[in-house]
């Protein structure tokens, strides 16, 4: 039976604006006024947002420092049948903050869950970069500390995707150095203020957004950057060549045509034909 509210039972995943506050949904909105209660990780900020709206709904909090003692509360108040919607600063729940785990919670304990879509700073900063959107990866905040940073951007160097790394504003100038050295001189953007007044966008080579940040200190808030895919280069002929006879070596023709295209990204129909030459001593 659906209550008065008109929401079911269960656990609603609420997006909130990253930053303009008439952002939000319709759907948002009516979820906010007609669940049991608000679970966000700072009162402050979310109490903003519903005074703006005119919406009374008690609130708690849920964060990192106390997840575990409320999970179960949370749990326990959806087993009794309340409607509950956990919400995150700003953007969309889970996405770097403990949402996580609840929703895991609440899933294997055949507990409703819903999620009410809306803004996401990850995804209106590829959208905003002009790098390709087509295929990318988000991989949150990076480690403080050089080398775990470095270690954790050799992880993501090979992959064929843009990549969107959330960063702490005193910490860009650094972590762009140590991706310009660890990915190479990639295109970037970095964006910051998003939906705001002084949304920022700034575009260029991952070194040379290190030298401006560095040059001009740490700007206000957050920033979101995003880091064009690897370019493919392919290999040079006497390369390939190399690499053919050195697997004809071990392998027969086929597996050693393979082997290269598996190393290289080249076409196997092409290495094989090359390679049947090199075997039959007319390469």
């Amino acid at each position: 039976m659906v209550p008065e509210s008109g929401l079911a039972p269960g656990l609603y995943l609420v997006a909130t604006p990253i930053g303009n506050l008439a952002d939000i949904t319709l759907r948002a909105l009516a979820v906010l006024r007609g669940v049991d209660r608000i679970f966000c990780e700072d009162i402050r900020v979310t109490s903003k947002l519903l005074a703006r709206y005119g919406i009374s709904t008690p609130r708690a909090l849920y964060h990192d420092h106390n997840a575990e003692e409320v999970r179960p509360a949370i749990l326990a108040a959806l087993h009794r049948g309340a409607r509950v919607a956990l919400v995150s600063d700003a953007g969309t729940p889970l996405i770097s903050d403990p949402g996580y785990k609840l929703v895991r919670a609440a899933i294997a304990e055949n507990l409703p869950v819903t999620a009410v879509p809306g803004p996401s700073a990850a995804l209106t900063a590829l959208i905003l970069s002009g790098l390709p959107p087509d295929a990318f990866l988000f991989a949150g905040f990076l480690p403080p500390r050089q080398a775990a940073r470095r270690r954790a951007l050799e992880r993501w160097a090979s992959v064929e995707a843009s990549l969107v790394f959330f960063e702490t504003t005193p910490r860009l100038a650094e972590a762009l150095r140590d991706m310009a050295v660890t990915l190479g001189n990639r295109p970037a953007a970095i964006t910051r203020e998003l939906t705001k007044l002084h949304e920022e966008i700034r575009r260029g080579g991952l070194a040379e957004l290190a030298d401006y940040y560095r040059g001009e200190g740490p700007p206000r808030g957050e920033a979101v950057i995003v880091v064009a895919p690897p370019t493919r280069s392919e290999p040079d002929q006497a390369e390939v060549d190399g690499r053919l006879r050195r697997a004809l070596a071990k392998l027969g023709v086929r597996e050693a045509a393979a082997k290269v295209a598996a190393e290289t990204g080249l076409r196997r129909a092409e290495l094989y034909r090359r390679a049947l030459a090199i075997r039959n001593g007319k390469g």
